[in-house]
Parts: structure tokens; sequence; C-alpha cells
């Protein structure tokens, strides 16, 4: 299956996919809405060709630069899209322009603190204001609704008394690694994955 994936930062989740060298899961092309961020040098290492669609490059026109990476996912002939660490909401143009899936990692619990600027820190600082016990992990289908698309798998994770939002963040992330190799691994083995279907922690 040809993979393409959504970066715009550190590349950890990406890093991660690479070196698993998972069967049946050929990355082929890697996408960034931004210049000069790490994940683009995780791809460049590993050989993996790249892409930089910034949204100046369209005139500040997202609908235009979200059609854009769907064509170029298209164009490279990708069956199954990842947003890894991709912090744009996708407009419905990138799903009119792309014909493959897509799918999304999200550090939370989803549906509880997901949507709207919930991403990076800001995740972990809502579990730890809403005094959540647990927290984890979504891999979920990619749908024009923010954080909305049916759920893949889920894995938990505890919620520690002294932890504090970058604390936390390191914890959930160990757990990302783990359950998007484990995901991707079942796609490729041709598994089906339906809503509901959860794989618990390592």
């Amino acid at each position: 299956m040809r993979l393409g994936v959504l970066v715009s930062g550190r590349g950890s989740n990406l890093e991660a996919v690479l070196a698993a060298d998972l069967p049946g899961i050929e990355p082929v092309l890697v996408v960034s809405n931004r210049p000069a961020v790490r994940a683009l040098e995780v791809a460049a290492s590993a050989g993996v060709p790249i892409r930089v669609l910034r949204l100046g490059d369209f005139g500040g026109d997202a609908s235009a630069r979200d059609a854009a990476i769907g064509a170029a996912l298209e164009g490279a002939r990708i069956e199954l899209a990842l947003l890894a660490g991709y912090d744009q909401l996708l407009r419905p143009s990138y799903f009119t322009a792309f014909s493959g899936r897509t799918i999304n990692i999200h550090p939370s619990l989803l549906p509880a603190h997901g949507g709207a600027g919930m991403v990076g820190l800001a995740v972990h600082r809502s579990v730890l204001a809403a005094g959540d016990a647990e927290t984890g992990v979504t891999i979920h289908e990619v749908t024009p609704d923010l954080d909305a698309g049916p759920i893949l798998a889920q894995s938990r994770v505890p919620v520690g008394a002294g932890d504090d939002a970058e604390t936390l963040a390191a914890r959930v992330l160990v757990e990302e690694h783990g359950l998007l190799v484990r995901t991707l691994e079942r796609i490729g083995s041709g598994a089906s994955i339906q809503r509901g279907n959860s794989t618990g922690p390592r």
C-alpha cells in the first residue's frame, strides 16, 4: 500500500513508521505545509520524496493549497494518507482532489479533547484541566468534520498525580508511536479495521 504522510513539525511519528519498515506499507511521499521542519529531514534521510506546499504559495487560499495537497497525493498514486502531526484542517477541496483513504493520529481519547484548537500541548492541558484519570491516543478516519471521523483504534494512558502537560505529552507520544505502527501493520496486512476496533496499551 502506497503511503503518503502529511507533516508540520518534528516528525516523530513519521520516524517511528519509517523505522518499523512495515511489510505491505510503502512510504512514497511526505508533504509539509511548513519549510525547514525536522520531519522533512527525517524523510530525506530515509530517501522518501518530499513536497512543501505553504499557504503563502497559494496567496493565502487554504482551499487551493489543500486541493494541491490532494493532487500531489493522487499524482503519486497514494492509497493511504496519514496525518502525522499535521496542524491544519483539511478543506473539502482536499477530499475532492484525493480519492484515497486518509487517517489521523490524535493525542486523546476522542471524542474527548478534540476539535478546534486541540493540537499539541493544548490537548494535554485540557485533559489536566478536566481532571481526567486517563487519556490516550486515537487513530481515526479523516473527514471534513474536524476529529469526527470513525475511530479505528484507541490506546489508554493513565494520568499521573504529578503530571503536567509536558510529562503527560511525553508518555502519550510513546503510545502514539506504538499504536500507529500496530495499526498500519494491520492495514498493510489487509486486516479489516472498523469503527470501535480498539487496540489496548502495549
